[in-house]
């Protein structure tokens, strides 16, 4: 792949979508929520995975769509694929059995922990924002080897203190309810701002990229928590020429994701 930088304007969805897709380099498999999840799948699956296996909540395993699915039960996702499974074989043997390298979501809002929340904003009996929930993400946090999120808004109301509820509990909050959870939860955190990441259960998320020209402060600012932040902090590589062309021409033509 070429390092030439993009000259052009850069989206924020275009970003977001390739920093992901790089975090994707040398895993098997990821169940892949709709949307940003999907465009950095299938644009790591042309650049950094090539061998990378897509797996959808529909049970659609090994997807390979001649476009991009509008929703995760869009017939374009069966054609090619390697496997339809039924929903109790996908939830109970390939996800339940430790078959999942990543699992990639969004969220509304997620905490220092990894927590996530996909159900409301505000209060839950009369709450500012009712969201569509969050599909199979409970079991995908659950039962994942790690899981990583793409969040398009990086300000102190997403990235929140304390959740205004908990859709995708992690590790942490397993752990203290005396079950033992399978993965490490959320490892990686993909922003406009940078990417925050942590090892596992019993670790905050802290700061451990940024993007040019963004600074700590900054970040620290839009995060509803006290941010901790790496030692070794890194500056994150802009999108090349190579990867917006194929995000753009190859990925998703259509502008389905892209905005």
């Amino acid at each position: 792949m070429t390092s030439t930088k993009d000259t052009g304007t850069t989206t924020s969805s275009e970003l977001l979508s390739v920093v992901a897709s790089r975090e994707l380099a040398g895993k098997r498999t990821v169940f892949a929520g709709i949307g940003l999840p999907t465009l950095a799948a299938s644009l790591a699956h042309l650049t950094v995975a090539p061998d990378l296996e897509i797996v959808y909540e529909s049970g659609v395993c090994g997807a390979h769509p001649s476009h991009l699915p509008e929703t995760i039960a869009d017939a374009v996702l069966i054609t090619g694929a390697e496997a339809v499974l039924s929903m109790p074989a996908l939830f109970g043997n390939v996800l339940q059995g430790g078959h999942i390298d990543v699992g990639f979501l969004g969220a509304a809002q997620i905490d220092r922990w990894g927590n996530l929340n996909s159900s409301v904003i505000g209060d839950w009996a009369e709450p500012a924002v009712r969201l569509p929930g969050p599909g199979g993400a409970m079991e995908v946090m659950a039962n994942s080897g790690e899981v990583f999120v793409v969040m398009r808004r990086h300000d102190p109301w997403s990235f929140v203190d304390k959740l205004d509820f908990c859709t995708s509990p992690g590790p942490d909050r397993a752990l203290a309810d005396g079950i033992r959870p399978l993965g490490a939860g959320v490892t990686r955190v993909i922003t406009e701002l940078g990417i925050l990441a942590r090892p596992g259960a019993g670790e905050p998320l802290r700061l451990v990229a940024v993007h040019p020209g963004v600074t700590v402060g900054q970040v620290r600012a839009a995060t509803g928590w006290p941010l901790e932040v790496a030692d070794d902090l890194a500056t994150i590589e802009p999108p090349a020429a190579a990867e917006l062309r194929r995000l753009r021409e190859e990925v998703d033509p259509g502008r389905v994701y892209l905005r």
